[in-house]
């Protein structure tokens, strides 16, 4: 799966050089949290919330309303944004845009081709891939199943739901320890009693079965 394949396409921008209330309004308007801030077509820089905080008065303030909205307008995105803006390319991995979330410890990466911004792609959208990479969401049943780590394990499995005509429709496999591995199979199959049985007669371990009926 491809970030272009998950990531918001030709999202809300702000220029660098625009009055912040511009962008105070535009997020409040639009229910934003970030902001990519550009200067033309070219990405330089993330305006967050957390951003706007830092230059906005506390409520705490004796200034009035139009005092406050005077200071704001002489205050551009430029001296409030974050300017070190990691980019990733439309065509990269998903994986890939989780590992660099994960190694710079942010929600948020500007998506770039040519040195144009084309979209941004969030922590929410890769958890929603990841929901959908398991088939949470899909009717049928959530079988997870304790195999040996061996060449063949996964054929066989997959050989057994063939035989009572059942779909694997998402498969995923957790390696532990000890030579195990937690296979997480969704069928589209909702009665498994049959499947159950045969996994256990050919020495798998049934660990958890979950039915979604919609």
């Amino acid at each position: 799966m491809y970030v272009k394949s998950r990531m918001t396409a030709n999202p809300y921008t702000i220029a660098f050089n625009a009055p912040i209330n511009e962008v105070i309004e535009l997020m409040h308007e639009k229910n934003l949290k970030r902001v990519p801030v550009v200067d033309d077509e070219k990405v330089v820089g993330i305006i967050t919330s957390s951003d706007l905080e830092k230059v906005s008065p506390t409520k705490a303030t004796t200034l009035s309303i139009y005092e406050i909205n005077y200071l704001l307008s002489k205050t551009l995105v430029r001296d409030a944004m974050t300017k070190e803006v990691i980019t990733i390319s439309p065509d990269a991995l998903l994986e890939e845009a989780a590992v660099l979330m994960r190694s710079y410890r942010i929600s948020t990466l500007a998506v770039v081709k040519e040195n144009k911004l084309v979209g941004i792609i969030t922590e929410s959208d890769i958890f929603d891939a990841f929901i959908d990479i398991l088939g949470f969401r899909d009717i049928g049943s959530r079988i997870t199943v304790e195999a040996n780590d061996v060449p063949g394990a996964l054929a066989d499995i997959g050989n057994i739901f063939s035989s009572f005509d059942a779909n694997i429709t998402h498969i995923a496999d957790y390696r532990g320890s000890g030579g195990k591995s937690d296979v997480v199979i969704r069928t589209n199959a909702l009665n498994t009693d049959d499947i159950e049985e045969e996994l256990k007669k050919r020495g798998y371990l049934v660990l958890n079965v979950i039915k979604n009926q919609g």
